[in-house]
């Protein structure tokens, strides 16, 4: 999370830190980063409007470093209240304004009339301890002078191109981006299942005979490693986990002990399967942090983590020491600190926080090169094409009080977005935005013929006095923004989103389900073709054909409020809707199911990687448990659980094919949580599905069941 802080102006610089700084009186606040991209520009915001005459005058105007009033590239933008400088060349210029130039009578002084900023031809590398423990200081400073501001947000819990394909004969990961395999927690090459269920342990089962399926090996891992997923290249298995490791030297007062104990750094553990029964370990790569996300593309392994040094106790410690820890057992040593020329500031970045990029060349596994980057700021969203990355961040912006004293408002919640160009093990920063509105997932992004696009939701639907509203934005390959449409939903936030091609398609909800059908073919001018409103809302939208939408969500009915004022949405049971997009001006739901009753939950509302499909047979299913409602207090009573296959076409709309369920048991109250479904696949004309303790296999063609392994 990202504050912005009021009264505080820095004016030190290290590397390229983009340190923000807001300040208010009279209702007036002005927000800016000090610090720029050249091919990006500079731009500041004010809470009122600027005077388009004052442009280019003695009341506003950009001086260089000697103080010489410059002929810049201004303009007004947002309604007068941004500002844009362009066109500057690398070096430290300041902003000249006047109040004379704000539309405002309340406004008696500015809290700052001369703003600094540098111009930078790119990010540059962290120099020295000094320095990184400086930047450290800033953000001590600012976060003991600021309030806490929390801004409210209902997010879904389901973290574009076409999916991954699982034609063939055997299943994929349900893939965002075709050609960019992401990390699961069950992997299988048609002969052998691969799978780590949070018993810290991966577990290779032989499927080869589907009646006699056995488990061809264990990896054990030691306690203080938690295996959490995996991917697979030829003979390589790869396994992403989290492992903790005490601190050796780094700290030596009682409170450093105290405060942190262990490191946790997200580890890479990669074995030779070639025999599938002795599995061999062939090397480690490890980077401080909790594991962001993790794509393989090719011969080559990304992953990013996110780490908080304990910066709090720096005047304890030497700043050498912020810096993130990294592993490679190839290298024979302990966890070393990644290099200062490996350090970088994003710009815009303000936080005690760094996102750490690695990435490693599998073509050969054991002495492929490993490059990791660290960069100092949050990231939150990640979406990944075969040529760049993408973070996203949250930026919380306090609203100034209404009253003259300091209070603070809850704010609006923007997003800054990163681009990374990948080519194999070089990543480089390549530039960064900023867009009005939160991401809701990775599906809300997605790259097209060289373009960004990009739906986002601003503000808060609950908020009367400034409702949520739902944009779209595309940007070209600088991130400079060629087109978008504002303003959609209002009162509304985004549920599910999903690009295919030249059309985008988005759910918002409140009350109905609108599902908008946009098209961003032409990159500067999109537009809203049709728009269908049902009842009920998907959280995932998957791709059926070139004109055929599958949304997976969940029925919703609608009660008077015993209080008054608007009516109580109830949440109903699952509901699978097919939308037929092939007239984009009226997209229609042709075909529905609703599973289940209230409290009837899956797994794929959230995790679109636990969609099993089968494109040859136009199967597609998911874990579920099954619950309804008992009594008239909405009280909710446990039905059954397993799975379900449905045959989803154009033509035959969606049909129940197999039903995995078991009901419960005589006084069950809940699902058996270690053998409920987590993930199904299939290889050849056999199903399996897979939980923690078992796995079960049965015919694609009659669902009858085969046999079961005890897994755990």
């Amino acid at each position: 999370m990202r504050k912005k802080v009021s009264w505080i102006f820095v004016t030190a610089f290290i590397a390229v830190a983009a340190i923000t700084y807001t300040f208010y009186i009279d209702k007036l606040t002005v927000t800016a980063s000090d610090s720029a991209l050249s091919n990006q520009g500079w731009n500041v915001n004010f809470s009122k409007p600027l005077k388009e005459e004052a442009l280019g005058s003695n009341d506003l105007y950009v001086t260089d470093r000697n103080g010489k009033k410059l002929t810049a590239d201004i303009s007004l933008g947002n309604a007068g209240k941004t500002l844009y400088v362009k066109g500057l060349v690398p070096g430290s210029y300041e902003l000249h304004v006047k109040k004379s130039a704000v539309n405002g009578k309340s406004i008696k002084l500015l809290p700052i009339d001369e703003i600094k900023f540098t111009i930078h031809e790119t990010i540059e590398s962290v120099a020295s301890a000094k320095e990184l423990k400086a930047y450290f200081e800033r953000v001590k400073s600012i976060q003991r002078t600021e309030v806490m501001v929390t801004q409210g947000s209902e997010l879904s819990n389901e973290d574009s191109s076409a999916s991954a394909k699982s034609g063939g004969d055997h299943s994929t990961t349900n893939n965002q981006v075709e050609g960019v395999d992401e990390a699961d927690s069950v992997k299988t090459d048609g002969n052998y299942i691969y799978t780590v269920m949070g018993n810290n342990k991966v577990t290779i089962t032989d499927i080869r005979d589907p009646k006699k399926i056995r488990k061809a090996s264990e990896i054990k891992m030691e306690e203080e490693f938690y295996p959490s997923q995996l991917f697979l290249h030829g003979h390589t298995l790869i396994v992403l986990g989290e492992k903790y490791e005490t601190y050796n030297n780094e700290m030596s007062t009682d409170e450093a002990r105290i405060s942190r104990l262990v490191n946790g750094m997200t580890t890479v553990r990669m074995y030779n399967v070639k025999n599938p029964k002795t599995p061999k370990i062939i090397r480690e790569i490890g980077a401080e942090g909790y594991l962001n996300g993790a794509r393989k593309t090719g011969n080559m392994l990304y992953f990013v983590t996110n780490v908080q040094p304990n910066f709090w106790i720096m005047n304890e410690i030497d700043g050498d020491t912020l810096r993130p820890h990294v592993y490679d057992s190839k290298e024979e040593v302990d966890s070393e600190l990644i290099d200062y020329k490996d350090i970088a500031i994003l710009p815009g970045a303000m936080e005690p926080t760094y996102s750490i990029i690695t990435a490693i060349d599998l073509s050969a596994p054991a002495e492929g090169e490993v490059v990791t980057k660290g960069y100092l700021g949050a990231s939150e969203q990640l979406y990944m094409s075969e040529d760049n990355l993408y973070l996203t961040a949250t930026i919380y912006e306090a609203n100034a009080s209404t009253s003259k004293k300091m209070i603070w408002n809850p704010g609006t919640a923007n997003s800054e977005l990163f681009k990374f160009t990948l080519n194999k093990t070089n990543v480089t920063f390549q530039n960064s935005a900023t867009l009005k509105g939160h991401l809701l997932n990775q599906f809300s992004m997605d790259e097209h013929n060289g373009y960004f696009r990009v739906v986002t939701t601003e503000g808060n639907m609950w908020d009367d006095k400034n409702p949520s509203k739902n944009h779209l934005f595309i940007l070209d390959e600088n991130l400079n923004t060629t087109g978008s449409i504002e303003g959609l939903a209002k009162g509304e936030r985004i549920y599910s989103a999903r690009f295919m091609g030249d059309k985008a398609y988005m759910v918002t909800f409140r009350e109905t389900d609108p599902l908008f059908v946009i098209d961003v073919a032409n990159p500067t001018a999109p537009k809203v073709l049709g728009e269908l409103k049902i009842p009920g809302f998907s959280n995932y939208l998957h791709p059926l054909d070139d004109n055929h939408l599958i949304g997976f969500g969940y029925e919703t009915v609608a009660e008077k409020n015993p209080q008054g004022g608007e009516p109580l949405i109830l949440t109903m049971g699952m509901k699978i809707s097919l939308f037929d997009v092939t007239d984009f001006n009226n997209p229609k739901e042709t075909d529905t199911e609703i599973i289940g009753g209230r409290g009837t939950y899956s797994p794929v509302q959230y995790d679109h990687k636990a969609l099993f499909q089968h494109k040859e047979r136009n199967l597609y299913g998911f874990p579920v448990s099954i619950y309804d409602e008992i009594g008239k207090d909405h009280n909710i009573d446990f039905q059954s659980s397993g799975a379900l296959v449905y045959e989803i076409t154009p033509e035959h709309g969606i049909v129940l094919k197999g039903d995995l369920l078991k009901a419960k048991s005589s006084g069950e109250q809940y699902g058996d949580w270690e053998r409920e479904i987590q993930r199904m696949l299939y290889s050849k004309d056999i199903l399996y599905t897979v939980s923690m303790k078992e796995i079960k296999n049965y015919s694609l063609d009659t669902y009858a069941p085969i046999g079961n392994l005890q897994i755990d």
